[in-house]
């Protein structure tokens, strides 16, 4: 059966059938009295009932032919006012509850003066009028930028503030942010009621003081990190002093510029300092190939120099070791010594000539002498003897003595018997003649 059924909750019911309570006396029901069905009551009759008492309550009439009701007892009244008065403590204390979130610390105020400091999760304090609060973002990164304005994908520049004098007072043009959290919100809501502008104008009177201390190639084209590093420094101290209740973590440089009527000057400036530099690389590359090249050849001549020496120096030696040696075989035996000299010599001498002597007035050999071989050994044994005498010729053009030590050169084994007999023929008669 539908719950809007006016009927729900009657039907099969004694009460239905008669009864005492079918009266009109006793359909009669007060607010909040259930009907005498026992089932749920009707919405509709519930709110009619109310208002009729509500009626009752202050005095009026039910309806045009309705009966005044009964004016209500003071304890009545005590009671009905004790209760809304009761219900407005129970909302306006339950409005002393807020909750913080993890990001968040409360600043809680008695009558507009610091208490207490609320953390994260569900806080209370008094209600207003007596107790206020004010949450405040302590992890939360903040930026203000000195310089220039950001636009919508644009960058205007402000130069009131982004021109700055350096120490050899060239004016640059600097642009930068800073970015800081609020550490302590106490300080930072009670010291200064506008941190972000107290923190933007410390940073410019710092960046300002760092600029000015150095000169302008070390702000436009030296280490940015350093500047940096001691402007954020400077703005921690400073604010400090203030006591604003802030961190500054970092400062980021956007651009370091020279003044626009200038720029061009310090543009050529930037390409002649870049060419300079391309040519010193280019003039170091240069010598780093040549200078190792010559000091190679130097210590090769130098080096071919001291065994030309040393070889000189030793053969020197050799000979003079030789002259003594062979001057005290002459003191022995000059005439056997000077001999053998002269047969040595004459036989390099004639070693190296292409020239046949034959003795005419002895026996005619000539048909015998095989002048072919004889002048081809000739030629090979000048050969080498043209190149061992260079190898061995002392310097200044030394005098060559052979030594009685010498030995005999000798003959070829392909030279058949005859010839060496014919040879030696041609000695004894050379010698027989002087």
């Amino acid at each position: 059966m539908p719950l809007n059924d006016p009927q729900w909750g009657r039907r099969g019911n004694s009460d239905d059938q008669g009864g005492p309570n079918n009266t009109p006396e006793g359909n009669r029901e007060g607010p909040g009295r259930r009907p005498p069905s026992g089932g749920p009551p009707d919405l509709d009759e519930l709110w009619r009932q109310f208002n009729t008492w509500l009626s009752g309550l202050f005095g009026q009439r039910g309806g045009s032919g309705a009966p005044r009701a009964k004016p209500p007892g003071a304890k009545q009244i005590g009671g009905g006012i004790a209760l809304i008065v009761l219900l407005i403590f129970v909302v306006w204390m339950s409005s002393g509850y807020f909750i913080v979130d993890a990001r968040q610390r409360a600043i809680i105020l008695t009558f507009g003066e610091y208490s207490r400091t609320g953390t994260e999760g569900l806080n209370w304090r008094w209600p207003y009028p007596f107790q206020s609060h004010e949450l405040v973002d302590v992890q939360s990164v903040r930026k203000v930028v000195v310089g220039y304005h950001e636009g919508l994908g644009s960058r205007e520049g402000v130069s009131r503030e982004s021109l700055m004098l350096s120490k050899n007072l060239n004016i640059v043009d600097v642009q930068f942010e800073v970015q800081y959290v609020a550490v302590d919100p106490k300080l930072f809501v009670f010291t200064d009621k506008v941190p972000a502008e107290t923190v933007k104008q410390v940073a410019e009177t710092a960046i300002r003081e760092v600029v000015g201390n150095n000169e302008v190639d070390f702000v436009l084209y030296g280490d940015r990190t350093a500047i940096q590093d001691n402007t954020r420094k400077l703005m921690q101290e400073v604010l400090n002093r203030y006591k604003v209740g802030v961190e500054v973590r970092s400062v980021n440089i956007q651009g370091v510029n020279p003044p626009e009527p200038v720029r061009a000057a310090f543009d050529d400036v930037v390409k002649a300092r870049q060419d300079s530099a391309r040519f010193v690389n280019e003039g170091e590359a240069y010598a780093n190939g040549v200078i190792p090249g010559a000091q190679g050849t130097a210590s090769r001549l130098l080096q071919e120099a001291n065994g030309y020496r040393e070889s000189i120096v030793a053969n020197s030696e050799g000979e003079a070791s030789r002259f003594k040696q062979v001057l005290a075989e002459y003191q022995k035996a000059p005439g056997v010594t000077r001999e053998r000299m002269y047969i040595s010599a004459m036989q390099d001498v004639l070693s190296a000539t292409s020239k046949v002597i034959v003795d005419a007035k002895g026996q005619n050999n000539l048909l015998f002498l095989p002048l072919d071989k004889i002048m081809q050994q000739a030629a090979g044994a000048a050969a080498a003897g043209t190149a061992t005498a260079t190898d061995a010729a002392p310097a200044g053009g030394a005098l060559h003595v052979p030594g009685p030590e010498r030995a005999p050169q000798a003959t070829n084994d392909a030279t058949p018997p005859q010839q060496r007999d014919t040879r030696d023929l041609l000695r004894s008669r050379d010698r027989d003649s002087r």
